[in-house]
């Protein structure tokens, strides 16, 4: 594929789009590849930022006429790998954001974050579904399947997608719903980045009413304490319940609360909704496991829902790895605490147990994309890209892998992936049959895989007079069925 663009397509490409476009000599060239994760360095060969998708599909169409490949970026967050060469369309301009009351769902642009949701949505007593932080763009989460934090009762964000609005590695715009393109709705949730660009999407909203929710810190002395009843406590939570335990080694910075600046804690994550009393009652082992620092937790609206995590509000530099866990059994646990118990140097800032189940497990139209469904547990690492810390981390990511492996599903959540090292590693997200359906899908739609970058699969070894006809027919046979 081609990368590099003259002055004269430059110009060519300023003439057919209404955003702004910027060569690496640009002033703003920077401001617009920069990622969240610090660590993470772009370096496309030009950025263009689209003001609606009709600017996202001249863009595209103005590609695929040079071959170039074509990345995209919102809000930057999930950016573990860096993209070089091509095109990068970043979507953040795109703010559309409509809500109706009355059928409970929602309209959002290309670049609209959580925030914007949740705040909307609050005034009509209703949520969507964000996870951890809702500084993440809507769109990309839900590509990845997006795991909410009251997931275990509502299931993935992707689970309640109603239609995107798609354009295709030829300039098209497509609307795809479960009745439109049924096959492309299919791969879209959960299949990452892989087809397309997403330039709207619209989606089911919740009540947000009886939240109760937040952490419990406690003194990292007492992580096997914590730990122990961590695991004999989840498997009887309620589908209304969602829980996560974090091995926290926090810096000594004004952002951290003083009791616990500079200290290993172990934070419990908490979010139930339904009677408050219930809530309490079902927290109450975990309040007995052992003294804790913090007590977060209570009634909570929608609009607070960063409390329970707590993830950082700025850019950071860091490097992440995540898989999953069939079980929480003796063996991981002690394999946990060798890494993340008391008194281990380790480097990793965060290592995070989420429990999953409930309606995560549940896929009501039969269709699974998400490779999260059937695991048990989430288990996810961070650590501050940051010498002399960020050359001991992939030793440290490896190690724990390799002592997890006999509790590991063998899988990956691909929004909690991390970085990957290579193709194979990319794809690890989806089994073998997932794989397959996305491969057909990128050979009708993608055939000179434009879109490389991010968490893609390759294209399969197909008869390629078949893959010509089918590309001078549009593409569709597969994915209009």
């Amino acid at each position: 594929m081609q990368s590099h663009a003259s002055f004269s397509d430059v110009s060519e490409l300023q003439l057919s789009v209404r955003g702004p476009v910027f060569t690496p000599a640009d002033p703003g060239f920077a401001a617009e590849v920069a990622a969240f994760n610090l660590s993470t360095q772009h370096q496309p060969d030009l950025a263009f930022g689209a003001l609606d998708a009709e600017d996202v599909a001249a863009a595209v169409r103005w590609a695929a006429e040079r071959r170039m490949p074509v990345s995209v970026q919102s809000t930057g967050h999930g950016a573990t790998n860096a993209i070089e060469g091509g095109l990068l369309i970043s979507t953040r301009r795109m703010l559309e954001l409509s809500i109706d009351p009355i059928e409970k769902t929602a309209r959002v642009g290309a670049g609209v974050r959580w925030r914007a949701v949740v705040d909307h949505a609050a005034t009509f007593g209703l949520m969507g579904l964000c996870g951890s932080t809702t500084d993440v763009g809507v769109v990309g989460y839900t590509l990845g399947g997006g795991l909410p934090i009251l997931g275990r009762k509502y299931g993935f964000a992707s689970d309640h997608v109603i239609a995107f609005e798609l354009v295709t590695a030829d300039g098209t715009q497509r609307r795809v719903t479960k009745d439109e393109n049924s096959e492309l709705f299919y791969l879209l949730r959960g299949g990452k980045g892989n087809l397309g660009i997403v330039t709207a999407m619209e989606f089911h909203l919740f009540p947000s009413s009886d939240l109760f929710a937040g952490g419990l810190y406690y003194d990292g002395a007492h992580a096997a304490a914590v730990l122990q009843q961590f695991s004999e406590w989840v498997p009887e939570l309620p589908p209304e319940a969602s829980a996560s335990l974090a091995f926290l080694r926090l810096p000594d910075m004004d952002i951290v609360p003083e009791p616990l600046r500079g200290k290993f804690v172990v934070h419990l994550r908490y979010a139930y909704q339904g009677d408050a009393a219930v809530a309490t009652q079902l927290l109450e082992p975990m309040r007995k496991s052992a003294p804790f620092m913090m007590d977060g937790t209570g009634p909570l609206e929608s609009t607070q829902m960063d409390m329970v995590h707590q993830d950082p509000e700025q850019p950071v530099p860091v490097r992440e790895r995540g898989f999953l866990l069939d079980r929480l059994d003796q063996g991981a646990k002690d394999a946990i605490l060798r890494h993340f118990g008391p008194d281990v140097p380790s480097p990793v800032l965060m290592a995070e147990i989420r429990l999953l189940g409930g309606a995560l497990a549940v896929c009501a139209d039969g269709e699974d994309m998400v490779g999260a469904r059937d695991a048990a547990f989430s288990f996810f690492m961070a650590g501050m890209a940051v010498p002399p810390v960020a050359e001991l981390l992939p030793g440290v990511f490896d190690a724990v892998r390799e002592d997890l492996r006999d509790a590991s599903s063998g899988g990956t959540f691909v929004n909690l992936h991390g970085h990957f090292v290579d193709a194979e590693d990319r794809e690890r997200p989806w089994g073998p049959s997932v794989r397959e359906r996305l491969r057909k899908a990128k050979a009708e739609l993608d055939p000179h895989n434009m879109f490389s970058f991010g968490h893609v699969v390759g294209l399969p070894v197909i008869d390629q007079t078949v893959l010509l006809e089918n590309v001078a027919t549009g593409g569709d046979a597969v994915l209009n069925s």
